[in-house]
């Protein structure tokens, strides 16, 4: 990584939907060879060190409860294939973020997390579990949820590239999700995503785009996003219309790929040297540092309910989180000036 200068490649997959774990495998044989593909294809030209791969990659919750999804596509994490991810990356000396696993976990066997490992040579350096998930519509479960949940929510890998950190699709519309990831060093924040139209890429909302740009702005970090690239026939009713990006830490889109659905590679420079440098030498414009903590009180009161404690909204379902929005919801209005 000469002066901190490497490459990132988003892997943007567009599979047909799995109806059970047995067809995960078949896709983990695709997305090694898409990685092959990003690092040597690219090779005369690019060092690629970060491979990235998006949301429901593996498998997406097309079941609408908890017991369907632990049965049919939940799987535990890690597992045979990410064993296959680290083998992939020793072999190559990359990083790679998975695509999101719905998984089982033993000592939680209530709930699918909505799961990706950032994986390297070394082996899994860091688990992540979506902590706002998409509700209503998706039922897994957020740390948040689970009392004493013993596991960090938001972990930071400190790797030869740069310090890592991910958050899953919906993540990303919670600016604290990645001020959390700033504020412990977090250099290069990653981005694996469902998102879809038409929020999307393009205008006149193109949230996909603004919020990328955003996030990378407010924290000063390099932003590597990659989308779902699966349309309509794939995944109903959405259409998922890919763009995946890099993007540097003024906000500039230094490589996006083609926007609508479909396979893509997109390959582009992370210089984590001049991240440094930039951070150092800053005065204005370096927010994390220049957070006024103390006032920001309305942060002391809890607002969307733990679902656990809620015992008609537990185990989680699409009725349930219809009825936790509800309440937080009310507490949300309540808690404003009267009108």
């Amino acid at each position: 990584m000469e002066n901190g200068l490497y490459y990132a490649a988003c892997c943007q997959t567009a599979f047909d939907c799995p109806r059970s774990a047995s067809e995960i495998a078949g896709r983990v044989d695709h997305m090694l060879t898409m990685i092959d593909h990003a690092v040597n294809g690219y090779k005369p030209f690019h060092d690629v060190r970060l491979v990235v791969f998006p949301e429901f990659a593996h498998a997406a919750p097309i079941y609408f409860s908890v017991k369907a999804l632990r049965e049919k596509l939940a799987v535990p994490v890690p597992n045979e294939h990410v064993d296959r991810y680290i083998r992939k990356a020793a072999q190559l000396g990359i990083y790679i973020q998975t695509g999101s696993f719905l998984e089982a976990h033993e000592d939680f066997p209530e709930v699918v997390f909505n799961t990706t490992c950032l994986v390297g040579p070394e082996g899994v350096l860091a688990t992540y579990r979506k902590t706002h998930p998409w509700v209503p519509w998706e039922v897994a479960a957020s740390p948040h949820d689970i009392p004493d949940f013993p596991y960090d929510p938001f972990p930071v890998a400190d790797t030869p590239i740069g310090k890592l950190a991910v958050a899953i699709c919906y993540d990303w519309l919670f600016p604290e999700v990645l001020r959390q990831y700033a504020l412990k060093g977090a250099e290069v924040l990653i981005r694996i995503s469902a998102y879809m139209d038409p929020w999307g890429t393009q205008e006149p909302m193109a949230w996909w785009t603004v919020i990328n740009r955003a996030r990378a702005i407010e924290n000063v970090a390099y932003v590597v996003a990659c989308n779902q690239g699966a349309d309509y026939r794939q995944y109903p009713p959405f259409s998922w219309p890919g763009g995946s990006m890099i993007v540097d830490y003024d906000g500039r889109i230094l490589a996006q790929a083609e926007r609508g659905p479909g396979e893509r590679i997109v390959v582009g420079p992370v210089n984590i040297g001049m991240l440094r440098q930039e951070r150092d030498r800053r005065q204005g414009h370096l927010m994390p540092a220049q957070l006024r903590t103390e006032l920001y009180r309305q942060y002391h009161h809890p607002m969307y309910p733990r679902a656990m404690d809620e015992a008609d909204a537990w185990p989680l379902s699409i009725e349930g989180n219809n009825r936790l929005i509800e309440q937080a919801r009310e507490r949300w209005l309540k808690r404003g000036p009267r009108r």
